[in-house]
């Protein structure tokens, strides 16, 4: 079938996308839901609406057939945010009278606060992976990366995006891109120095990425997770733990030290201090689980 004009511009704005220097995620993250969209008024032998003929009775139809599907608010809350940024782009390419996605309301998703280690389990696992029990191929690298997980609170991307020149390692710092290609700096401490130094002395490539794969091609999100599944499972007896669970426990148990919101909202490259409030909760709920079980009047 010849392409239809609203799959035309679909390819247009993943266009304009690249040209804004978004990640290679994001990109891949809208162009899976807005297909997915096209495909629902796609059936077979059925040409889809044009980019005017989008109403708020149509985009509501497709997001009904998303509850039918069983979609977690999460994801729908997903899939609406990015038919409003594309149809944004119609509008403004005066393709569409108005951007009907902006007229439904968000599904409200619930408040879930993340599982957060302790610090004394974040210990352990990276003590387990310091002691070498494992016999594994590249040992040295896998703990420096449990080691600045842990010790930045980075997220996965973040860490596998890190190239060898981004590391200043006489003043302990990183240089860190972030969503929306935003640099920061982070610290990182004298246990990810030392296993940060151990892995470079062994590491020959001129690969510019610094954490790298068996092939000496740069680490993907993926590799880095299959990393933290196996340490985990393996020493903490958790498969459950994954690259963001060092965040959350960083973020946490420097809250629980005393350190204020700001700096962690610095430190996380969050856009929003809401979003670093919800490890106050995380506190709280700790607090309030120590009550219960220590004090008489509980």
């Amino acid at each position: 079938m010849p392409m239809s004009e609203v799959e035309r511009q679909i390819g247009r704005f993943l266009e304009e996308l690249q040209r804004n220097n978004a990640s290679p995620h994001t990109i891949a993250a809208y162009e899976s839901d807005l297909r997915q969209f096209l495909d629902y008024f796609s059936p077979p032998g059925v040409e889809p609406p044009g980019p005017a003929e989008f109403d708020v009775l149509k985009v509501r139809e497709w997001l009904a057939g998303l509850y039918g599907q069983k979609l977690s608010a999460v994801s729908m809350r997903r899939k609406l945010a990015a038919l409003r940024v594309f149809f944004r782009f119609l509008v403004r390419e005066g393709l569409a009278p108005m951007n009907a996605a902006r007229l439904l309301r968000t599904p409200r998703a619930p408040k879930k606060l993340p599982d957060v280690m302790t610090a004394e389990q974040a210990n352990t696992l990276l003590d387990g992976v310091a002691a070498g029990k494992l016999e594994r191929p590249h040992p040295a690298r896998d703990l420096a990366i449990l080691e600045l997980l842990y010790g930045c609170g980075l997220r996965v991307s973040e860490l596998v995006g890190l190239n060898l020149d981004d590391l200043d390692r006489s003043e302990r710092w990183l240089r860190v891109r972030g969503k929306g290609r935003k640099e920061r700096q982070v610290p990182f401490g004298g246990k990810a120095a030392e296993a940060l130094e151990r892995y470079l002395a062994e590491r020959s490539s001129r690969e510019m990425a610094l954490f790298l794969n068996h092939r000496g091609g740069r680490l993907t999100d993926r590799g880095v997770r299959g990393i933290v599944k196996l340490y985990a499972t393996l020493i903490a007896g958790d498969s459950s733990v994954h690259p963001h669970s060092f965040r959350h426990a960083f973020a946490t148990h420097l809250l629980g030290d005393g350190a204020d919101l700001r700096s962690i909202q610095e430190l996380l490259g969050h856009a929003r201090l809401s979003t670093t409030q919800k490890y106050t909760q995380v506190t709280l709920t700790d607090l309030m689980a120590v009550y219960d079980r220590a004090h008489p009047k509980a």
